[in-house]
């Protein structure tokens, strides 16, 4: 605890990491992906909340369908990818609240809340998707983060039924150079910080 990592780690997680559009042909194992979801579930969240849920999507059939969820630019990607995993927040995580925050009574913060509710799960969902990448790239990993889909058809294919609605895609496997773009630039301390 309190020492830095590596220059290769951080240059793992962050500096050499991109975005992939193209995938070479290694599988991600289901082991793999436990390992992943081990790590991930170790970030924090409020009140432990952890309202994200995720689907694997590695068969043939369960990409047909999402297929058809996808923005055109996305589907080529999506499909040759080992995996894409959809980042979902379940509305009704505080029903677990019980399990993963014992020490008090948090359900009663959000029962009848829809708006706290919903701003819970989408804030700590997004952080938790923050945390998948990380772990992904940590385990040597590449990925795909990505918006470009109707989250109304991703709902109604992967989540109908349930409490849990799709907050964004994210494509996993071993990325080629095909396609890759140039790092787009990125803010200055001062034009995006100030220390007060």
């Amino acid at each position: 605890m309190g020492k830095p990592l590596s220059q290769e780690a951080l240059d793992t997680l962050f500096n050499d990491a991109r975005t992939y559009n193209a995938w070479d042909e290694r599988e991600v194992s289901d082991e793999l992906i436990k390992q992943l979801d081990d790590l991930v579930k170790m970030g924090p969240t409020s009140a432990n909340c952890c309202p994200m849920r995720v689907v694997y999507v590695k068969s043939d059939e369960a990409k047909a369908k999402l297929k058809d969820c996808l923005m055109d630019g996305n589907i080529e990607k999506t499909m040759t990818a080992p995996v894409c995993a959809i980042i979902g927040m379940d509305l009704e995580f505080y029903e677990k609240l019980p399990q993963l925050f014992p020490h008090t009574d948090a359900k009663s913060w959000f029962v009848g809340k829809e708006k706290f509710i919903e701003s819970t799960a989408f804030r700590n969902s997004s952080m938790q998707g923050g945390y998948f990448i990380m772990a992904a790239r940590a385990l040597g990993l590449d990925c795909g983060p990505m918006s470009g889909f109707s989250p109304k058809k991703i709902n109604e294919t992967f989540f109908e039924g349930t409490s849990i609605k799709v907050n964004f895609l994210c494509n996993l496997g071993y990325g080629t150079e095909k396609d890759l773009f140039p790092r787009s630039p990125r803010f200055s301390f001062e034009e995006a910080n100030k220390i007060i």
